[in-house]
């Protein structure tokens, strides 16, 4: 049996974790919350309060990471607000203790927003031009973990996540001057988004890079315009005035390398 660790039980991790133990895999669970590590049990995770910042790694993240052969890190980072932190200096801080723990597979949750925003058609071998400051933190972090020759690393790069308690047009709804809207959407479904990184698990495709979003990209104000007719709200209302611009995110490797097929196409 697989034991899996992993680094942050959010959004996206404790679902996963549920899933990965439905599938009798042995999961290991890190909050920075002392207060979710009762809820973290009660799902059959075992819990772990771990907390990363630039210089140290607080917690009992030896534990966390004994005897397990995979490591998921799904920290994306904090780079709003006042709270600002140095991401790949946290990548940095983590990495030692990978090297010295039993984990030989690293699965890297990454994002899209790697690629910058241009009027193009994108690949996992397009160049990485990011244009954000989190964007530019996981191309770095990326690297990291992926030239480090003590454990394989795969990452995965998301493209917008939704759910059903999580969706952008809630954001959008109602809101007027909205730009960009001829750009192509890149989302992906929080049900994907688990399939994918269980079929990674399952047919142990390490060192890899996988671009992750719905191959379904209709124009930003089509889609959001009937997503909000769909749920009652407020329509959005986009500004034509300047040239659209947005990348189309492919997947096709989730299809092929992994034989992958999406249970959320249309989103």
């Amino acid at each position: 049996m697989t034991k899996i660790s992993i680094l942050g039980c959010g959004w996206l991790g404790l679902p996963l974790a549920k899933a990965l133990l439905g599938k009798g895999f042995s999961v290991n669970g890190s909050t920075t919350f002392t207060e979710k590590l009762l809820a973290l049990e009660n799902e059959g995770i075992s819990p772990f309060l771990v907390s990363l910042d630039s210089k140290s790694v607080s917690g009992t993240v030896e534990s966390f990471l004994q005897e397990r052969s995979t490591l998921i890190i799904d920290i994306p980072p904090k780079l709003r607000g006042s709270n600002k932190e140095n991401f790949v200096e946290k990548i940095k801080v983590l990495i030692p203790f990978i090297e010295k723990s039993s984990v030989k597979n690293v699965l890297f949750v990454s994002s899209t927003s790697i690629y910058g925003e241009e009027n193009d058609i994108v690949t996992e071998e397009s160049p990485l031009n990011p244009d954000t400051e989190s964007g530019k933190q996981l191309v770095e972090a990326e690297q990291l973990l992926q030239s480090n020759r003590h454990f394989k690393t795969t990452v995965l790069r998301f493209g917008g996540l939704i759910g059903e308690d999580r969706h952008p047009v809630r954001f959008l709804a109602g809101r007027e001057n909205i730009d960009n809207p001829e750009a192509p959407i890149n989302l992906i479904h929080q049900q994907d988004c688990i399939g994918i990184i269980l079929k990674i698990i399952e047919t142990n495709s390490w060192n890899e890079t996988f671009n992750a979003a719905t191959p379904f990209h209709p124009t930003r104000e089509n889609y959001y315009t009937q997503k909000a007719m769909d749920l009652n709200l407020a329509l959005p209302k986009f500004n034509h005035e300047n040239v659209s611009i947005g990348k189309t995110i492919l997947s096709d490797n989730i299809q092929t390398k992994l034989n992958y097929n999406f249970t959320k196409p249309n989103l």
